[in-house]
């Protein structure tokens, strides 16, 4: 049985052809301004690569099957436009889900149509500089006035934080409720008291906007409160799973696609009079790496399944995320080597994704992190 039918791959083909004649053209040049031109995302709206799952209603395909956006985040990959895919992600697999599922009827019109559609761009603001894995650490707050409330805090390293428009933001409003004290509220960038700081400098993913926000006495009505009161690190904790596993898939699709650029150039360059693939320690090389991706693959996309089926277990995530992160690192490294100093250039896609791909085994939860849960899991199989 095939993972994808033929609806996913007609699919793929409309994705391919869209970021073929949209994405590739330009990516350069928002590489070198550092930020996608904002009219890239109305672009992504009108060609169905946004809001896959969302109800028709709110203009999206009415679909919850995530092997749809395992398509596009391959095509996405296969020709290294890493920082693009990073906010789409962003986008579909975070901002749009927590609306869509904790968004009563008034907020899901206000808000997801516009995501869906690429007129609006989300961002989800957790991390803090003092909180980033450990979100009960959290310092922004949420107090009440009156039947609003006023937001103040400060939050760090956002996807999507220069040109967001709505802000899905995790604050504390009982901090004598422990895990139960936090709540999520939405921010809209018009809102008073808001403030974007600095656009950040990062290694990778140069062209994908990353920002500081701050909130100083931002007042909300009761209409931006997402969800229940109480309950944000409950509805974050739901919600890592379908995270991780993005990320995951992203690590995957963008292994896979290093590994063929290698192999295909390894069996075009000439070396000593043959082609490099023929000399052994390369093709031992090639082995080694086409096994590694076809055995992840097979977890992943095993833990895309147990998603559609709604038995994906946050355990389940973390193994995939932690995996797959860390073999993108093996693989593109390894990837590079094959070309020598060419694969150092950054006009070469294997140097961009080289760049691109270390901050995988950090954000969604470190390495680290992951292995704390999955170590947790089999420790609780002991207890008492």
């Amino acid at each position: 049985m095939t993972f994808y039918d033929e609806d996913h791959q007609s699919y793929r083909l409309s994705i391919r052809e869209y970021i073929a004649r949209q994405v590739l053209p330009r990516y350069d040049a928002w590489e070198a301004a550092h930020l996608v031109d904002r009219s890239a995302w109305a672009e992504a709206g009108a060609a169905s690569a946004l809001g896959v799952s969302v109800d028709e209603e709110y203009g999206g395909g009415g679909t919850r099957d995530y092997r749809f956006r395992c398509v596009a985040a391959e095509e996405f990959a296969a020709v290294g436009v890493g920082s693009f895919s990073a906010g789409i992600a962003v986008q579909d697999d975070i901002v749009i889900p927590y609306i869509a599922e904790l968004g009563d009827h008034e907020q899901k019109k206000r808000w997801l149509t516009g995501l869906t559609s690429g007129e609006l761009i989300g961002a989800i603001a957790m991390t803090e500089p003092g909180a980033g894995s450990d979100l009960q650490g959290t310092r922004t707050s949420a107090v009440r006035d009156g039947g609003d409330w006023l937001v103040n805090g400060q939050k760090t390293f956002i996807t999507n934080g220069i040109q967001s428009d709505v802000i899905v933001v995790l604050a504390r409003t009982d901090p004598d409720a422990g895990s139960r004290g936090f709540s999520l509220f939405v921010v809209e960038a018009t809102d008073p008291g808001f403030a974007r700081g600095r656009k950040l400098d990062k290694v990778g993913l140069v062209a994908q906007d990353t920002a500081e926000l701050y909130f100083d006495a931002v007042r909300l009505g009761r209409d931006r409160l997402l969800g229940e009161e109480g309950r944000g690190l409950y509805y974050l904790m739901e919600r890592l799973p379908l995270e991780r596993l993005s990320i995951a898939m992203g690590a995957l699709a963008s292994a896979e696609a290093a590994y063929r650029w290698a192999r295909d150039y390894v069996f075009d360059r000439q070396a000593f009079g043959k082609a490099v693939g023929d000399f052994q320690t390369v093709r031992f090389t090639l082995a080694e790496l086409e096994t590694e991706l076809e055995v992840t693959r097979a977890y992943v996309e095993s833990s895309v399944l147990k998603l559609n089926a709604g038995t994906l277990t946050a355990v389940d995530a973390a193994k995939a995320k932690w995996w797959a992160s860390e073999l993108q690192q093996r693989v593109i490294s390894r990837s590079l080597q094959l070309f020598g100093g060419y694969g150092y250039m950054l006009e070469y896609p294997i140097g961009r994704a080289f760049r691109d791909a270390r901050i995988q085994t950090i954000y969604g939860g470190t390495t680290e992190i992951m292995k704390e849960i999955i170590g947790r899991d089999i420790a609780s199989r002991y207890s008492a």
